[in-house]
């Protein structure tokens, strides 16, 4: 008696890694089936892109949220797919190791469409991830394929990529300095590291219930000028849009930069700081890269002010209108030395 495969046996062979055509001629394919394999053999037909995003699909009919099944679990065990899958393991662990994440917490994502990304799942260590625990959600956080529930958290990363057509990845975990400003509340202060200036740009979002829409909406609401976001008694958020890879870089760079700025501090003189035509520099460095910063075309004396780090120090430099830099004159440094002078002079000394 021939054998009578269906739907439901083909789409156990996709989940398990086999490929559904191996099947000999003889079995028997119910419609459902025959209409899956069809759809299968036109998703291995589709074709990859180049821009660090995933599209793998025909020309005519891209791989959507309103795919066939069939189509979705196809691209969800492509060969491209399988790579961005073992990133975010080799990622995971790189996180688990350095110690930016803790338990079985923290999560990351990344485009492979126009309505749908790849993400890691809820209650697994990011240090012990394996490819086939991801999942694949739309931009609304419904769940397509893997067979574990994907992070609580994905709504902060999709919200992220819908404000931010340009996200192709986003990462989110608690390195400790950096999240002690975060619990802080204390904006890291500028002009010190030229790393930090050209490939970071930070802001603080307020607190709200981790994985609710409300933390993703402040979050998402800092995203275009910002590529780093310190979440207030949570942790940190970063978005590339080159790939996962350059995402935790921002990791590192957030992480070194608070740790470098809280030793400095204890050393009892006050840190030195780039002068604001050498931070122009880096900026205009950072706008050719495409990377987002709220200092582009502000005034050199706005560049640095780091009033909220060093309470007390506000900008003092104006500019003339033949370019030439004036130091703005301290009134009541004035009027406390002319006392001083007038009591001198008073007593004959």
């Amino acid at each position: 008696m021939k054998q009578i495969v269906s739907l439901r046996d083909l789409e156990e062979m996709v989940r398990n890694g086999k490929d559904p055509g191996a099947l000999s001629d003889d079995v028997l394919l119910t419609p459902s089936a025959r209409d899956f394999l069809r759809d299968l053999d036109n998703a291995k037909n589709s074709k990859p892109s180049n821009d660090g995003s995933v599209s793998l699909s025909r020309p005519d009919k891209p791989v959507t949220s309103k795919s066939s099944k069939a189509e979705l679990d196809a691209f969800f065990n492509s060969a491209r797919v399988q790579e961005l899958k073992n990133q975010l393991c080799d990622i995971g662990r790189r996180l688990w190791q350095r110690a930016y994440v803790d338990g079985n917490g923290r999560n990351m994502a990344i485009r492979v469409g126009d309505d749908l990304a790849l993400c890691t799942p809820t209650l697994v260590s990011k240090g012990f991830m394996k490819p086939e625990d991801m999942c694949i959600v739309d931009l609304d956080g419904n769940q397509f394929c893997g067979s574990k529930k994907r992070t609580s958290e994905i709504l902060m990363h999709l919200q992220i990529m819908k404000r931010q057509p340009r996200a192709v990845a986003t990462v989110h975990c608690h390195p400790p300095y950096s999240t002690g400003f975060a619990v802080a509340g204390v904006q890291p202060p500028t002009c010190m590291i030229p790393e930090f200036e050209v490939f970071s740009s930070v802001a603080i979002a307020p607190y709200r219930t981790p994985g609710t829409p409300e933390m993703g909406k402040l979050v998402a609401d800092l995203v275009d000028k910002h590529n780093t976001i310190l979440m207030a008694n949570h942790g940190v958020v970063a978005w590339s849009h080159n790939n996962l890879e350059d995402a935790y870089f921002k990791m590192e760079i957030i992480e070194a930069y608070c740790r470098t700025v809280l030793v400095s501090s204890q050393l009892g003189k006050t840190p030195n700081t780039m002068t604001a035509p050498q931070l122009q520099d880096l900026l205009k460095i950072k706008q050719s890269l495409g990377i987002p910063d709220p200092r582009f075309g502000l005034k050199e004396c706005e560049l640095c002010d780091n009033e909220g780090w060093r309470p007390g120090v506000t900008c003092g430099v104006s500019t003339s209108g033949n370019g030439v830099q004036n130091m703005a004159p301290d009134l009541d440094a004035e009027s406390l030395v002319q006392a001083i002078t007038d009591q001198i002079m008073a007593r004959g000394i």
